[in-house]
């Protein structure tokens, strides 16, 4: 089952080489790339000497346990060390998304429920935020269209982690968060205090590390330049300073007005692209390895509804799981974590049973 493990080894300490080597550091994106996966390795390495060193105790006190009866009572306790010590090393094992370590930008979208949909998107934003800001993260507001009672009818917002282990990278924990999020509760607006449900879209692409990763022929842009406007219509900016930018082999339409520059907005408009560009990427290798698509949690299909917010019952509840908790509350305060760990939970399980097929 461990085989792997030796090559893994030996990239290992080919990796450390190359960390040392002055002259890797001198391109920063790949010495990023060679960081990160020395991070992941060295999780496996050190896993793998624990479980070695756990059978070596283990066969150590069986042997003394045959002179002296004392070593006999810290067998039961050894094995189950050793198990739990090869189980970590199994899960290590399972292949990861080569994405993980990548930073994100998450767009929340409002959807059905009008009024109500767009305050739920900035609930669901303050929701990120507050939690982005439990794991150290640092969150970047790219763009807003705000709804006349303070929602968003979209909003966009970059998020930076800042470790260089993958299973901790920002993309590993939010990649799961895209689809369709229901909300059940009396709406503002409501003045009967009737419950009513609403959704709002959730969008994740993970963001591309370095400009030249994604090549985009400036001929393929149609790049409008317009003037900024706010809720109702009313003028931000008295200067076209707003930019759409229009990818024409894909069809891909970014709009930013957020900055008050034209050439910020133009940057952060080419941000957003290079990202989504990357995720048609991945979802065109996703569909042609469909056997890999299937140990996903994380799907493709925008229209998925994923996740029920009830805020009468303070019940929380992911349809992909079965998680089901009655902390909102606490969830839409940041306390994010257990959610995301039932589907990360859940993804390493489905990977696990694939690859014993």
């Amino acid at each position: 089952m461990f085989e792997q493990v030796e090559v893994l080894l030996v990239e290992h300490a080919d990796l450390q080489e190359q960390l040392a080597d002055p002259e890797l550091h001198a391109d920063q994106a790949r010495a990023k790339k060679v960081n990160r996966r020395y991070a992941e390795l060295s999780k496996i390495k050190a896993a793998y000497e624990a479980w070695q060193q756990l059978g070596d105790d283990l066969e150590a006190a069986r042997e003394l346990a045959k002179e002296d009866s004392a070593f006999a009572d810290e067998l039961p306790t050894l094995e189950e060390g050793l198990a739990e010590a090869q189980e970590r090393v199994r899960r290590l094992l399972i292949p990861r998304d080569p994405d993980d370590a990548r930073d994100v930008i998450l767009e929340i979208k409002g959807g059905e429920g009008g009024a109500e949909s767009a305050l739920f998107a900035a609930d669901l934003l303050r929701m990120y935020t507050y939690y982005a800001e439990s794991k150290g993260w640092k969150t970047e507001i790219l763009e807003r269209d705000e709804s006349d009672l303070g929602g968003f009818k979209n909003v966009q917002v970059a998020i930076k982690g800042n470790a260089s282990d993958p299973s901790q990278g920002v993309w590993a924990h939010l990649k799961f968060e895209g689809g369709v999020h229901r909300v059940q509760r009396v709406p503002v607006t409501e003045t009967q205090g009737r419950i009513h449900t609403s959704t709002t879209g959730v969008l994740v692409f993970p963001e591309v590390d370095e400009p030249e990763e994604i090549e985009i022929n400036q001929n393929d842009l149609k790049i409008d330049v317009f003037r900024s406007s706010g809720p109702g219509g009313q003028s931000v900016n008295t200067t076209d300073s707003a930019v759409r930018i229009t990818h024409l082999p894909t069809g891909i339409v970014v709009s930013m007005q957020n900055e008050k520059s034209q050439i910020q907005n133009r940057e952060a408009a080419m941000r957003v692209l290079r990202a989504r560009l990357l995720a048609v990427q991945q979802e065109e290798a996703e569909a042609a390895a469909s056997a890999h698509r299937k140990s996903q949690i994380r799907t493709m299909d925008r229209s998925e509804r994923i996740r029920t917010y009830n805020f009468p019952e303070n019940r929380i509840a992911d349809h992909r799981t079965g998680y089901k908790a009655y902390n909102l509350d606490q969830v839409m305060n940041g306390a994010l974590g257990p959610v995301i760990d039932s589907c990360i939970h859940a993804d390493e399980e489905a990977r696990l049973a694939d690859l014993g097929n």
